[in-house]
């Protein structure tokens, strides 16, 4: 009975002592609702998100080569590179065209500058109308040619005067001079072409001083005058090139040379069927 008691009053004292509890809200309920909530608006605005592939292993990274590997052997050097519309673009070698249409090369022996023509008066009854060209000893003959005329001057009392030579006779020994010579000549004019034996003065007897009068312009020039003469040799480089260049010769080398292709070109001219080929 004494321990009914006792149980009864342990009872009623911790029923004292018993704090009540209230009710509050779900706490994580309301949150869950919200998340929800948060989701299904996310979901309803954003678009799907597409299928992606499986990303492949990407491969390491290439590793850079030691210093000394790159001070002895250094990069090569690589030209800028610019798209094709700009202005300082240059097309690569294989894809560019020539910078100018190629012409077939002229030989510099071979026809007049352009503008002139190889056709020119005649300056002299035994020229021809062609430049450097005189007409064949046949020809001459046939027309009564047979005095060829030029003028000299003095080196001593500088006058001048008209001078004859006579064509046959002095073709004749030009000719023979070749005929004789021309083996141990090897494509060079002789000394006695080089420094020409003038002819003396007929008013101041001086000997060796009368020296041809050659024309300024090259188309005037009294080449077979000359030839006949043997004076060749007082022409210049430049105006025997000028031969050559008109007869279709070479005209290059020294001028020992070039005056042994001008003296066998007029001979050939004054006689086709000569001796007088290279």
């Amino acid at each position: 009975m004494a321990n009914n008691q006792e149980l009864n009053r342990k009872r009623k004292n911790s029923h004292d002592f018993q704090i009540p509890i209230t009710k509050f809200p779900d706490i994580h309920q309301e949150d869950d609702e919200s998340t929800d909530f948060s989701l299904s608006l996310s979901l309803s605005f954003h678009p799907p998100t597409p299928h992606r592939p499986p990303r492949l292993p990407q491969p390491p990274p290439p590793q850079s080569p030691p210093l000394h590997s790159l001070l002895s052997h250094p990069p090569p050097h690589l030209p800028l590179q610019l798209p094709p519309s700009h202005p300082l673009f240059i097309p690569p070698p294989s894809l560019a065209g020539p910078s100018r249409p190629l012409r077939a090369r002229r030989n510099p022996t071979q026809a007049p500058r352009e503008g002139k023509s190889d056709i020119v008066p005649a300056p002299f009854p035994w020229a021809t109308n062609r430049r450097a060209t005189v007409h064949s000893l046949d020809h001459l003959i046939s027309n009564q040619i047979f005095t060829i005329v030029g003028y000299v001057q003095c080196k001593r009392c500088e006058r001048s005067y008209e001078l004859e030579f006579d064509l046959r006779q002095k073709f004749l020994e030009v000719g023979t001079f070749i005929a004789d010579h021309k083996a141990t000549m090897h494509d060079r004019a002789p000394a006695i072409w080089m420094n020409p034996n003038l002819p003396s003065c007929k008013f101041c007897q001086q000997e060796h001083s009368m020296k041809p009068i050659i024309a300024e312009k090259k188309k005037s020039i009294n080449w077979l005058f000359l030839l006949l003469g043997q004076m060749l040799g007082c022409c210049t480089l430049e105006q025997l090139k000028y031969f050559c260049k008109h007869t279709k010769n070479h005209r290059t080398g020294a001028k020992d040379r070039v005056l042994y292709l001008t003296y066998l070109g007029l001979c050939k001219q004054l006689d086709p069927n000569g001796p007088f080929d290279r």
